[in-house]
């Protein structure tokens, strides 16, 4: 595991190493908070990097989910009755205020009795804790092999979470539970946990005893795995929802919990209909491009089969290898634009386990940057990885998107409190990584084609989902007389449905049948987070338009970078505010 450069000391500006009488009763509040939240949430400790809590794991039960809820509720009142001394201080209230406010309107409608899908559920994020945990040092494996052997039960508390949401007609949808139960199948079936003994064996730092009780516990955390997915395809499934879309008032919850905004899906809707047909146009353009007279899925068949070095690369090591090196290239490049504080001049790439997401993803460094951060990207069980798709995927993912973002904010402690250092907004963050890939756009970094192409697929993949997760979710219906990009008509006047969706998802975004799959299952499971990237984005490009009016020829588009960053994590609706002072 790589660990940074600076992890021998502590990054200046951390919280940590600030007196506390420096610091407010907010943000004293927020520093006390995270700490409380993270004995509580022994999981999403590991998730930040908050040290100390990597031996145990948490309560998914629903005392537990009540546990939670009640100190979110005191907090929330605690923190009302707090002064605000500066403008820091007043962005940070408003900030925790709408999250606290937000989190508890989830909590009060059931959503966590629920909270079952392949992308985002906990018994997900229970395997993917693992990956974060250090492997350097007997008590990091000790903590390993506490945390595995706590498996069985808390899946056990999860299940009786699920069966408390079944008692009172609180249940996710049918597919949902499939799904999840695939996923569990999967690294049972693959015993994942073995993979963590496999590490072990050979290093000075693991005893025979400890190793021996790690080997123990993976065996009946593997199991546990398996019982938990038959759990919920046998028991679980038949009472769960046979209708995928949610519904308006959860989608209303999960706008706000993704968007920190209110908005309104019909016009959302309409506007993704306008983005969709210029992104087609540009499509269209650079297929020219690449092969004269092909259409978009002839120029995307031959990016996906041409075997030249040039196009493609042929082990999962050699893939791996080839993102550093675009990740390293990225962070040097970015240099010129934007602000890299030395804590985060390193970012990783790494291969996931099987059973992930079929998409990338990142994962933040710890606190102290000894941890650093890291894109992950799935193999999905290929021999050969086409790079025409992956290289606007690195920079959504590392430098200038959620790397440069997060990480930043992290370093902001003088002006940040705790909790907006180590919160995350969909809307934001995901329309920040969306909008990078436009400013490499604008910067020149796709001058192949077949990178440009690949940015430009990625965008509509957004687009589409903004129409199609609205159009599932709420019933809405397709406009009479929409075309496939081939001519051929598309069921104008249907209402959505996820057959639908798959069909013009695959001919729309020029991704394979199996991604388009496991993405239409992501977003029926996760009301209103397909959304957030495209919205976020679009609120990204009018912040900054409203700059550049503003302040005509003296606009300097570094400097507002590095000032909007150092908002950190923000709602939409007050990320156009602060912009706008």
């Amino acid at each position: 595991m790589f660990t940074s450069p600076n992890s021998t000391e502590r990054v200046a500006t951390t919280l940590l190493d600030m007196p506390s009488e420096t610091l407010s009763p907010i943000f004293e509040f927020a520093d006390r908070f995270v700490d409380e939240q993270s004995a509580l949430d022994p999981n999403l400790a590991t998730s930040r990097g908050v040290a100390g809590f990597d031996h145990l794991l948490t309560d998914l039960s629903p005392a537990g989910y009540e546990a939670r809820a009640a100190h979110l509720r005191t907090s929330l009142a605690a923190l009302r009755a707090l002064p605000v001394t500066n403008d820091d201080d007043r962005r940070a209230k408003e900030f925790i205020t709408e999250r606290f406010t937000t989190s508890l309107a989830a909590i009060d409608a059931g959503e966590w009795m629920r909270a079952i899908s392949a992308i985002s559920s906990p018994a997900g994020r229970l395997r993917s804790t693992f990956d974060l945990m250090s492997r350097d040092g007997e008590h990091a494996w000790a903590d390993i092999v506490a945390r595995v052997a706590a498996v069985p039960n808390s899946l056990g508390q999860l299940q009786a979470t699920y069966d408390q949401g079944r008692a009172q007609g609180i249940v996710a949808a049918r597919r949902q539970a499939f799904a999840a139960a695939d996923q569990a199948a999967t690294w049972a079936t693959d015993r994942w946990f073995d993979s963590l003994v496999r590490e072990a064996v050979g290093r000075d730092d693991v005893p025979a005893p400890l190793q021996a009780a790690l080997a123990e516990a993976a065996a009946a955390a593997n199991t546990a795995y398996g019982a938990f997915a038959a759990y919920l395809r046998d028991t679980y499934a038949p009472d769960a929802d046979p209708n995928d879309g949610c519904g308006p008032q959860r989608y209303a919850l999960g706008v706000r919990a993704f968007l920190g905004a209110d908005l309104d899906p019909a016009e959302m809707y309409e506007w993704a209909w306008g983005d969709f047909h210029h992104l087609r146009a540009e499509i269209a353009t650079t297929c020219q491009r690449i092969k004269p007279g092909a259409g978009f899925a002839e120029v995307i068949d031959l990016l996906d089969t041409d075997p030249s070095p040039a196009r493609a690369l042929h082990s999962a090591d050699a893939y791996q290898q080839w993102l550093q090196a675009l990740t390293d290239e990225a962070l040097t490049r970015s240099k010129e634009h934007f602000e890299i504080p030395a804590e985060m001049d390193r970012c990783e790439a790494l291969i996931p386990p099987a059973g992930s997401a079929a998409a990338a993803y990142y994962t933040n460094p710890s606190e102290d940057f000894s941890r650093p951060g890291r894109t992950w990207y799935p193999t999905l069980g290929r021999t050969m990885f086409p790079k025409w798709g992956d290289v606007t995927t690195c920079y959504h993912e590392s430098v200038p998107g959620h790397h440069l973002q997060i990480a930043y904010a992290m370093v902001q402690a003088s002006s940040l409190s705790r909790i907006q250092r180590s919160s995350f907004i969909s809307g934001h963050g995901e329309g920040w990584a969306l909008y990078a890939e436009q400013l490499c756009d604008e910067f020149g970094w796709f001058e192949n084609p077949d990178h440009r192409l690949g940015f430009l697929g990625g965008q509509i993949l957004r687009t589409v989902r903004v129409i199609i997760d609205i159009g599932m979710h709420l019933g809405f219906r397709i406009p009479e007389g929409t075309t496939l990009n081939d001519g051929t008509p598309f069921h104008g006047g249907e209402v959505w449905n996820p057959d639908l969706a798959f069909e013009f998802s695959v001919k729309e975004t020029g991704n394979t049948e199996a991604f388009m799959r496991s993405e239409i299952d992501r977003y029926l499971g996760w009301p209103a987070q397909a959304i957030s990237y495209k919205i976020g984005q679009r609120e990204w490009e009018a912040a900054r338009a409203d700059a550049v009016a503003r302040d005509g020829a003296a606009f300097d588009l570094k400097a507002w970078h590095a000032k909007a960053l150092a908002l950190g994590a923000i709602g939409l609706d007050q990320l156009r505010a602060e912009l706008a002072r």
